[in-house]
């Protein structure tokens, strides 16, 4: 079933998550590694802008989303699915909203900011199987003609 966000028969937003996952998950890494880096400050500094750079990019990556979203009215138990997968988003978006406005403040420890940053990469992983599973066993976005 193809979806109406797409350029040239190919969709939009699983162009555009790569993003948002990829720069989140090395925002991630790089807190890692301020732990235990001799300058910590240049790693947090490059996990705030990575954070920032995920959020306006799966901000984009949700609005060819929701139009998909919406599209999906004819199939109701793929549509809970994508509404599960848009939630779970949405609460990442969030949490990455208060990470970055924790760290815009020059925090005294990491620690929340980090445990934010685990939960924020564990819900995009959840998220990212159901998107999956919408592609893989119900062929959203997928097109049958041969």
């Amino acid at each position: 079933m193809r979806t109406p966000a797409s350029i040239a028969q190919h969709p939009i937003h699983p162009m555009l998550v790569v993003f948002p996952i990829g720069l989140w998950i090395f925002s991630l890494i790089c807190d890692v590694i301020s732990t235990g880096a001799s300058t910590p400050a240049t790693w947090q500094t490059v996990a705030f802008y990575t954070m920032v750079g995920g959020t306006v990019g799966a901000l984009c990556a949700a609005i060819p989303g929701l139009v998909d979203l919406v599209s999906l009215k004819a199939v109701p138990s793929v549509q809970k699915l994508a509404v599960a997968h848009m939630v779970i988003n949405l609460v990442a978006v969030v949490l990455y909203i208060i990470n970055i406005w924790i760290r815009s403040g020059h925090p005294t420890t990491m620690k929340a900011p980090l445990t934010l940053s685990i939960v924020g990469v564990v819900l995009i992983a959840v998220s990212g199987w159901i998107g999956g599973q919408m592609v893989h066993v119900h062929g959203v976005g997928v097109s049958t003609r041969e």
